[in-house]
């Protein structure tokens, strides 16, 4: 797919799987808005706006560094104009910032709560809202939010209902969105990983660098693109990075292994899963094994 004249904004993007997502959508020619807080270096947590957008450049895309907090009514609205005087238009919007606590309700601060609502729930709300009349001019409009299925089992509510309700009202605003926005042709959808994702902000809060069953950010950089380019029929999905991309045909996740020769059966799952989901995933693995075997006894 070609995302030429494609113009594409991205909350949190400095790092991680937004900026992976990023570079993946400037190969094929996007120009990107990167809107986050870090403009400055951190030692601890390396990355900014202006690292992502070199590296958008060098992928070949254009890049325009938003210094943001998406709490704020005034900078996200000054950001979205920004974008759409650079490059005169906005098509795809992507809801990657979010916060994360993952404490019990007894160890859980006010201020940590009011972080990750404000970032993840309103923060999404707002940002689709203010974009909302520039994508209702575009296209190909598309807004890709990246929060999980919403499984309502208690198991994910009982250690970080905090956290677990943060990331729900991204979700839920992907459903409310996709029927709101759907008279407009605007295609509305969520992504998640199947898999822990290695990441600057991951290693911080779980040295998950040390760990080898994990997977790169390149996995929900590829599944986003294949989303991106569905038609705008194909909204209201909470979607599973594996399960798209072996229902695009990819067969091999071993391209994504943190650790090369780490089997698929090995990686560490991430959270908000289900049943349905697991079986699916289950499936769609056993049906391209056996479409493997079946070409090299062809050979």
């Amino acid at each position: 797919m070609s995302l030429k004249d494609t113009v594409v904004f991205i909350t949190g993007g400095s790092r991680g799987i937004g900026e992976a997502i990023a570079v993946r959508l400037a190969k094929e020619g996007a120009s990107i808005a990167i809107a986050a807080k870090t403009a400055d270096t951190n030692s601890k947590l390396p990355g900014t706006i202006h690292t992502a957008a070199k590296a958008i450049e060098a992928a070949g895309g254009k890049a325009l560094a938003l210094q943001c907090d998406i709490r704020d009514e005034e900078q996200v609205q000054r950001a979205i104009d920004q974008t759409v005087a650079t490059f005169g238009h906005l098509d795809v919007v992507i809801n990657n910032a979010s916060a994360i606590f993952l404490e019990s309700t007894e160890q859980t601060p006010a201020k940590r709560y009011d972080l990750m609502h404000n970032i993840n729930g309103r923060g999404t709300w707002l940002v689709t809202k203010l974009a909302l009349p520039h994508l209702k001019k575009s296209r190909n409009p598309r807004v890709l939010t990246l929060s999980p299925p919403l499984d309502m089992s208690p198991k994910w509510f009982e250690k970080t209902p905090a956290y677990t309700m943060a990331k729900y009202n991204m979700s839920m605003l992907v459903v409310g969105h996709a029927g709101e926005f759907a008279k407009h042709g605007i295609a509305v959808n969520a992504l998640w990983p199947y898999t822990v994702i290695e990441t600057a902000a991951l290693n911080m809060i779980s040295q998950s660098k040390s760990k080898p069953n994990l997977r790169t950010p390149e996995i929900m950089a590829d599944a986003a693109l294949e989303l991106l380019s569905k038609p705008a029929t194909f909204t209201g999905n909470l979607c599973i990075d594996e399960v798209v991309l072996r229902e695009a045909g990819v067969r091999d996740m071993a391209r994504y292994a943190l650790t090369p020769g780490t089997r698929d059966e090995d990686m560490e799952l991430d959270g908000f899963l289900g049943e349905a989901d697991h079986a699916r995933v289950a499936m769609l693995r056993k049906m391209h094994k056996s479409d493997t075997a079946a070409a090299r006894a062809k050979l």
